[in-house]
């Protein structure tokens, strides 16, 4: 099986269905530095789930702030 890069799979997924397109470190933003919206927030949820076939469940009281913060989560659901 091919091993998983979670920091790699967001950001392609954040260059992909989000659009984005200035540098992506792990310690950006989503919002701040990314200039994510609602809909970029879920295109980068859905589009994570729907590659990898997983559900995210991020806690709504706490979401994600950083590209760190997703990739911690996605290795969490992944087992990693």
């Amino acid at each position: 099986m091919n091993s998983v890069d979670p920091l790699r799979m967001v950001e392609e997924t954040l260059r992909g269905p989000c659009g984005v397109r200035v540098e992506i470190k792990p310690e950006s933003r989503l919002v701040e530095d990314l200039k994510l919206d609602s809909m970029g927030m879920l295109a980068l949820a859905v589009g994570l789930e729907n590659r990898l076939r997983i559900k995210l469940d991020e806690d709504p009281e706490r979401p994600p702030e950083t590209v760190a913060d997703v990739a911690e989560l996605l290795s969490t659901r992944l087992g990693l």
